[in-house]
């Protein structure tokens, strides 16, 4: 259940839709010849893993602490030093702190739409993933999250890259999604304009989680609604306010292709497999909204390059039994954790986009509870754990990562509604709520120059004072560390050219 103060339809991540089908594979694949021609030499990064914190973190409780600030701004915690001289992130993200110098830090990304868009989770979502600074016309909070005829709505930064950048090797597609790809539904994560074969793969790797209006890290998920009441803690307890037991061994399963696992047994029974493709091949050519320009024959084979991807490179990049314990530990067994794990996985298995999931970044109530004790220690460890392993397998240099939500939170802490009860019937405890005013962003990895902190906002952490930059800068950026070029252009499926960049380049972050 959703607070009272937000729209229902502000929250559209986590509801649940069904898994990818066959007959979504060979838009992965149909279309890799017209990737744009330009040199690849000037390429920084060879691949980009997007950490998207859903929700919008609060920039006082990750990396712009405002410790001078008075007690209503400055927060509940204290902070901690960095590895850079003068430099502090929150007190909760000591690992990340030691290895400041491998990353750097943009503390004012902000929104430029509308009042009325720029904080609200649906517009915001939008703007992020497009790298757009406005909604498409005629649309609203509202509407963005539904179909509507004659919209022109502008690609994903991944389906983007899928247009310019093929897959390195084997049938795996060229951006995926996890480790909750397609339980999170969200405005901007579709292709738009380049048309359906350029829709990224949604993968359901991670365990069933029945938290009501579910956060965090399995095992470590929660709700922020949970009441504060010892005897109500989740699990099987009578006065339980919901069973946690169906997470709480958290690890992935293989993906689901139609009900089927990609695993060595069903490689084997490649005839069954085959009836399968050919029957929802065929339903796909009599469908009207397929989307496909190709004949069944090649998209069947593309879905069967994927099924075999398994027997190259490695294994299946989705096994993470293949790794030792000491690495599993590395990045710790939580949810988040084996997303980090998977994400290089797929990264050396030549994907030139993985997007990483985080949910529970909304923090309206009981935010310094949960903030503490579940989100802050959850992405210290995990993201900590992947910048060593990336760095100690010689992939950090061709690797960029990047992580943010799709906003910050308000300067000012207060509970969402007054004297107002949540859903398990306690009183709403402080929080922040929605502000995409300024907002940070992470960086490392591929063609960035560690050990900075970019932009100063001001004495309450609420605007930008120097270097602001958007969602399209932060594209920009992205494009051109991947070696697409400022002036080069894309085409819808009418043949209209646009042109792929919307923002510049961030020259600051650039090594």
């Amino acid at each position: 259940m959703r607070h009272p103060s937000c729209h229902p339809a502000d929250h559209p991540l986590l509801n649940r839709r069904e898994l990818l089908t066959l007959g979504a594979l060979p838009l992965f694949g149909l279309g890799f010849g017209q990737a744009l021609a330009r040199s690849r030499s000037k390429a920084k990064a060879r691949s980009v893993v997007f950490i998207f914190q859903s929700g919008g973190p609060s920039q006082h409780e990750t990396f712009d602490p405002k410790p001078d600030a008075p007690d209503g701004i400055r927060g509940e915690y204290s902070t901690t030093q960095t590895k850079l001289p003068g430099v502090r992130f929150c007190e909760y993200l000591p690992r990340l702190a030691q290895r400041a110098g491998q990353f750097s830090i943009l503390r004012t990304l902000h929104h430029i739409a509308g009042r009325e868009f720029r904080n609200e989770h649906n517009s915001c979502t939008y703007l992020l993933h497009t790298g757009s600074t406005a909604l498409p016309e005629g649309d609203t909070n509202a509407s963005i999250t539904n179909p509507r005829p004659g919209r022109i709505e502008w690609p994903s930064m991944g389906s983007l890259l899928s247009y310019a950048l093929p897959s390195g090797q084997g049938g795996l597609p060229p951006v995926v999604e996890i480790p909750r790809g397609n339980l999170m539904r969200y405005p901007g994560r579709a292709p738009g304009i380049l048309g359906p074969r350029y829709f990224r793969w949604g993968v359901d790797l991670a365990s069933a989680c029945k938290a009501p209006d579910a956060a965090g890290s399995c095992p470590n998920c929660f709700s922020h609604d949970d009441p504060n009441d010892p005897a109500r803690t989740a699990g099987k307890g009578p006065k339980a306010w919901w069973d946690n037991t169906s997470c709480r061994e958290p690890s992935f399963h293989l993906p689901a292709i139609d009900g089927l696992k990609i695993s060595w047994a069903e490689l084997q029974d490649r005839a069954r497999l085959l009836r399968k493709i050919d029957e929802q091949f065929r339903l796909l050519e009599k469908s009207s909204q397929a989307g496909l320009s190709g004949s069944w024959e090649t998209a069947r084979a593309q879905a069967m390059r994927l099924l075999d991807a398994t027997r190259t490179g490695g294994g299946n990049p989705f096994d993470l039994s293949q790794e030792p314990l000491a690495i599993r530990e590395l990045y710790g067994h939580e949810e988040w954790g084996q997303g980090f794990l998977t994400a290089r996985r797929l990264v050396e298995a030549g994907v030139r986009m993985v997007q990483v999931n985080l949910r529970g970044w909304d923090t309206h109530q009981n935010a310094f509870r949960d903030l503490k004790g579940k989100l802050l220690p959850s992405i210290d460890r995990s993201l900590s754990g992947f910048l060593d392993d990336l760095k100690q397998r010689g992939l950090l240099e061709e690797t960029l990562v990047v992580m943010c939500g799709e906003m910050g939170r308000t300067p000012r802490i207060s509970p969402i509604t007054a004297g107002g009860k949540n859903a398990s019937g306690e009183i709403f405890t402080p929080g922040r709520h929605h502000w995409g005013d300024v907002f940070p962003c992470f960086f490392a990895g591929g063609g960035i120059r560690p050990g900075q902190v970019i932009g100063r906002t001001d004495s309450q952490g609420g605007a930008p004072v120097s270097d602001p930059f958007t969602p399209a800068d932060l594209a920009s950026t992205i494009f051109h560390l991947m070696g697409i070029g400022a002036n080069e252009e894309f085409h819808d499926t009418l043949g209209k050219p646009y042109r792929v960049h919307q923002g510049e380049p961030i020259r600051a972050l650039l090594a």
